[in-house]
């Protein structure tokens, strides 16, 4: 191995243990305890090393956000893969996107929440965030009629998903109505 990839993947490396980092201290005590002082006493790095990685918190914040989405990418393809009729699978997605954000609040913050710099809705989105919505479309453009726009029905779909996390979080809705919600949302999306 030449010194060049061994520094390559070293960077990497600390990176990737910066963003770590920075999802578990999120995830234990929020976004405000996260501060380049705290992730360079975590790593035990200095923050100049921090800052030759990111920019800063927000860049930081923003590396989390999609990892954060290629994990959501994934529980979500999973499970669309287990559903077996096109009810089920916007079912599925639906509860797993929900279930995700109630099981790892900072983490959604960073991705949906919080203003960062990165593109949405873009071509230019990162692979992450475009295979997260990918996902959701998945379930959504089979039931699109032929009058309507696939895309445009997918993030209402997602904004429905979204706001039922937030006013739950926020305890503006009780949780123990969550899955009569869901329900109602597929069966307005999947006529039968």
């Amino acid at each position: 191995m030449s010194i060049q990839n061994r520094r390559e993947r070293e960077r990497a490396e600390r990176e990737q243990l910066i963003v770590t980092a920075a999802r578990e201290l999120a995830e234990t005590e929020g976004w405000d305890a996260v501060t380049t002082r705290r992730l360079a006493a975590e790593i035990e790095y200095s923050q100049p090393v921090l800052y030759s990685h990111f920019k800063g918190k927000d860049a930081i914040m923003a590396a989390v956000a999609v990892q954060g989405c290629a994990d959501l990418a994934v529980e979500l393809r999973a499970a669309r893969a287990s559903a077996t009729d096109t009810r089920e699978a916007l079912a599925a997605v639906a509860a797993t996107y929900t279930s995700f954000a109630r099981r790892r609040p900072a983490l959604y913050d960073a991705m949906f929440t919080h203003l960062v710099d990165l593109p949405f809705a873009t071509p230019e989105a990162p692979e992450a965030l475009q295979a997260a919505f990918g996902e959701i479309l998945g379930v959504v453009e089979p039931i699109t009629g032929d009058d309507e726009d696939a895309g445009l029905l997918t993030e209402t779909f997602w904004a429905a998903l979204h706001g039922l996390v937030t006013l739950m979080r926020s305890a503006r809705l009780p949780e123990e109505a969550h899955e009569t919600r869901l329900a109602l949302l597929v069966s307005h999306f999947v006529t039968p």
